[in-house]
C-alpha cells in the first residue's frame, strides 16, 4: 500500500469514499465544490489529506492538521479528520496503516499529541483507535453551527 498527498486527480475517488453510508451518506460536495475547497487547503500551513493506494486504486484518505500552540511551551498539536476506508478493504489494514502514518507525521512534525473525534456510537471504531494505541482523554463537546 502506498500513501501520498491529495491530488485534484484524487478528488472524485476520496468523494466516493466519503459517500459511505457510514460517513456522508450520499451527500458528497460536486467536483467544482471540492477543487474550489481543495484549493483553499492548499493554503494552510501542515493541513493536508493523504489517500491510501493500493494496486493503483484509493482505498482510504485522512486529513491531517498540525496545529502551533502557544501553551505547552510551543509544541505543537495535531488533529486526524474524515477517516475512511473503502468497505470492500476494511479488516484489511488499511485503517491501521493510515492512522499509524498519521502518528508518524505528527511526531516528524514534534506534536506533544494528536487526537481524534468518534461518534459515539462508532463502538467498533472506538476499539479500533484503541487498539492503535489512542486512549479516551477527557470529554468532547462540540455545536452544530
Amino acid at each position: 500500500m502506498n500513501l501520498r498527498d491529495i491530488t485534484f486527480d484524487d478528488l472524485p475517488d476520496v468523494l466516493r469514499l466519503y459517500a459511505q453510508p457510514d460517513f456522508d451518506n450520499g451527500e458528497v460536495l460536486d467536483d467544482t465544490q471540492a477543487r474550489a475547497l481543495y484549493a483553499r487547503f492548499l493554503t494552510y500551513p501542515d493541513y493536508k489529506i493523504y489517500v491510501a493506494e493500493e494496486g493503483g486504486r484509493i482505498v482510504g484518505s485522512f486529513a491531517l492538521l498540525v496545529m502551533l500552540n502557544l501553551g505547552h511551551c510551543g509544541a505543537p498539536s495535531a488533529i486526524v479528520e474524515d477517516v475512511v476506508v473503502d468497505p470492500q478493504m476494511q479488516g484489511r489494514g488499511v485503517g491501521a496503516a493510515m492512522m499509524r502514518a498519521a502518528m508518524d507525521l505528527a511526531r516528524n512534525k514534534g506534536c506533544y499529541k494528536l487526537v481524534l473525534s468518534s461518534n459515539a456510537k462508532r463502538v467498533r471504531a472506538h476499539a479500533f483507535y484503541e487498539q492503535l494505541g489512542f486512549m479516551r482523554h477527557g470529554i468532547s463537546f462540540s455545536v452544530i453551527l
